[in-house]
């Protein structure tokens, strides 16, 4: 047990450890596997043909666009993109209901 040692001599770590809610210790497993699972598709996609990889990102980024703009949902750093482009589009506010 190599690691009792280290362990003995600063209590104080494990207490500070003990503290963190575990809440945040779900955050980081959801952050670590959303890693694990970007390095998986990564790969996946690097032996896919590069065209198909292409239009099925081009055909994601303009449904998300799009829904942005209509619904006006857009993240804060994207806001003065989708400000711009929603003065020529219709969004939820500007396009007439049945």
């Amino acid at each position: 047990m190599p690691w009792l040692p280290l362990a003995a001599a600063h209590p104080a770590t494990l207490e500070k450890l003990q503290k963190i809610p575990p809440a945040f210790w779900l955050k980081v497993g959801i952050a670590v596997l959303a890693v694990v699972a970007v390095v998986v598709a990564a790969r996946m996609f690097a032996k896919a043909n590069k065209i198909i990889v292409v239009i099925i990102a081009a055909v994601v980024f303009t449904l998300i666009g799009f829904n942005w703009i209509y619904e006006r949902n857009e993240p804060a750093w994207a806001t003065p993109i989708v400000a711009k482009l929603a003065e020529f589009f219709p969004s939820k506010t500007t396009h007439p209901g049945k």
